[in-house]
């Protein structure tokens, strides 16, 4: 989905000071000429969070983005579960909860009649293994905002008002041109570059990626964030298309904050969106009138398309988020995959940089992004057309990466439903542990479920062990978990899983490795 938002009522800077968001930072790193680990373009939410992870790995990296401040919009609001086990592990989780919610029932309205309520996503209660719900509603500027917060709390910072205008690279390094607010320009190497600057990448056409894909529909769509103190917050309102008429529209009240995310399809495409003509859209397609709309703080009108990058990498420059891939918003899975793109490559991104792993590592990124962005992007367009619903794909908790060149499982003979390697790592409490806070952090983890912990492993980045005792979710066995929640080694336990996960560890870190004693904790 392509989406130019326009100015509405109040400039986008303006935007930036509405309840709880920051003011607009100060410059921060990266001088004429400086040279940094990576250059991350873009502070959408792909951004922020590959900065943050790469922060608390003690990478310097340069965030810029060309806007004077964060995305003011409600865009991309339902946080899928996997997502917040995502900013679980970031240690922003409690404030996405704290200004969410859940989704409101579904309200339809006839004729300024209320005609029935159901609910809008399928209800899943919480479990041990699974304990999120979702979607989770929260706007995206909250997001945004909540990020960007934990970004500066652990060290780093964003340079608004700074564009990319030009990028080379050779065997060593990138070289970045940036243009900044007063007219200048700085020039910045960087060892890697992440484009996380939307679908309309400058990252991606400079660096001659092609993106293919297909218009979903051709109906213009415009979305908004607007003010109605006269329509309840109790129901997320849908006006069905009046009789004999066209277009739809619905209103979200976003959690926490007066905005109702208006929705609506246009009649034709315009060249922009007014205020005024959001207004007019709320007076025609529902019983509101236009005077009853107070505000109107951000607006965008988009057509549906879906499109994909050709590939996720060349040479030192990634691709991630609506740089990769742009999907429909019916399924929920553009923010929530673009999250999952950088959780992926931010830890690999580290590991090269920090701790000596093989190039070769960030091979996998495409590897295992791209058919999952694939994925989901064919599941957004299918649910657009009405020929899939939402559910247990849309939570992207069943995402596994059992192909992936870094999944190893060496135990035969498992039912079909057991956990293997290259699956989501589940949560769980067993013998006063809970996983998810074992496995919280950068590092890698080997828990071992019912049976014994080996004396000797190879050295592996701050890894951390546990036992515990049986877990039917898990069953008996040795798992290596990867810092992105993912078990990327599986074993009966035993001698034999001493060669076998020192093999493993190669792969990550570009040798065999002595084994060590480690001590469990």
């Amino acid at each position: 989905m392509q989406m130019q938002g326009q100015g509405v009522e109040r400039a986008q800077d303006a935007h930036v000071g509405r309840e709880q968001r920051d003011a607009e930072p100060g410059a921060s790193g990266g001088a004429g000429g400086a040279a940094v680990d990576v250059l991350v373009v873009g502070a959408g939410p792909t951004g922020l969070v590959v900065a943050c992870d790469l922060a608390r790995r003690g990478v310097r990296a340069l965030v810029v983005e060309r806007s004077g401040g964060l995305f003011p919009g409600s865009r991309g609001k339902g946080l899928q579960p996997r997502t917040l086990e995502v900013f679980d592990d970031l240690g922003v989780l409690g404030q996405v909860l704290k200004w969410g919610g859940l989704a409101p029932a579904a309200m339809a309205w006839v004729d300024g009649r209320r005609v029935g309520e159901q609910p809008v996503f399928e209800v899943v209660e919480p479990t041990e293994e699974a304990p999120y719900p979702g979607p989770w509603m929260l706007p995206q500027w909250r997001t945004q905002q909540i990020l960007l917060e934990r970004l500066r709390e652990l060290g780093g910072d964003v340079r608004f008002g700074v564009e990319l205008t030009g990028l080379a690279q050779d065997a060593d390094s990138v070289t970045a041109t940036l243009g900044t607010a007063d007219g200048g320009t700085e020039t910045v190497r960087a060892r890697y570059a992440v484009a996380a600057d939307g679908g309309r990448s400058t990252v991606r056409r400079l660096t001659g990626i092609p993106m293919t894909g297909e218009q979903v529909d051709p109906m213009p769509m415009v979305v908004a964030d607007v003010v109605i103190p006269s329509l309840d917050r109790d129901n997320w309102h849908v006006f069905p298309p009046k009789e004999g008429g066209a277009g739809f529209a619905a209103l979200c009240p976003m959690p926490h904050a007066e905005d109702f995310q208006f929705v609506a399809q246009a009649a034709e495409r315009r060249d922009g969106v007014t205020a005024d003509d959001v207004r007019a859209m709320v007076a025609d397609l529902t019983h509101i009138r236009a005077e009853q709309v107070t505000e109107v703080r951000w607006a965008s009108d988009f057509t549906v398309n879906a499109a994909m990058a050709e590939r996720f990498r060349e040479g030192r420059v990634f691709l991630a988020g609506d740089a990769a891939h742009i999907h429909s918003p019916a399924g929920g899975q553009g923010l929530n995959t673009s999250v999952q793109d950088a959780y992926n490559l931010g830890w690999k991104l580290a590991a090269v940089l920090r701790e000596g792993a093989p190039e070769e590592l960030l091979d996998t990124y495409e590897q295992e992004r791209l058919p999952q962005a694939a994925a989901m992007l064919g599941l957004s367009t299918r649910i657009h057309r009405g020929e899939a619903r939402r559910g247990a794909e849309t939570r992207q908790l069943g995402i596994h990466l059992r192909q992936s060149p870094l999944t190893r499982e060496t135990r035969d003979g498992l039912a079909e439903e057991a956990l293997r390697a290259g699956d989501r790592a589940p949560d769980g409490r067993r013998d006063g542990l809970r996983l998810f806070d074992l496995y919280r952090g950068p590092q890698f983890t080997l828990l071992a479920v019912d049976t014994e912990l080996p004396d000797e492993l190879p050295p592996l980045p701050g890894l951390r062990t546990a036992r515990t005792g049986a877990y039917e979710v898990y069953g008996r066995g040795l798992y290596l978990v990867r810092p992105d929640g993912y078990v990327g080694w599986a074993g009966a336990g035993g001698p034999e899983s001493v060669r076998e996960l020192r093999e493993w560890a190669g792969l990550v870190t570009g040798a065999a490795g002595v084994p060590a004693r480690i001590e469990e904790g």
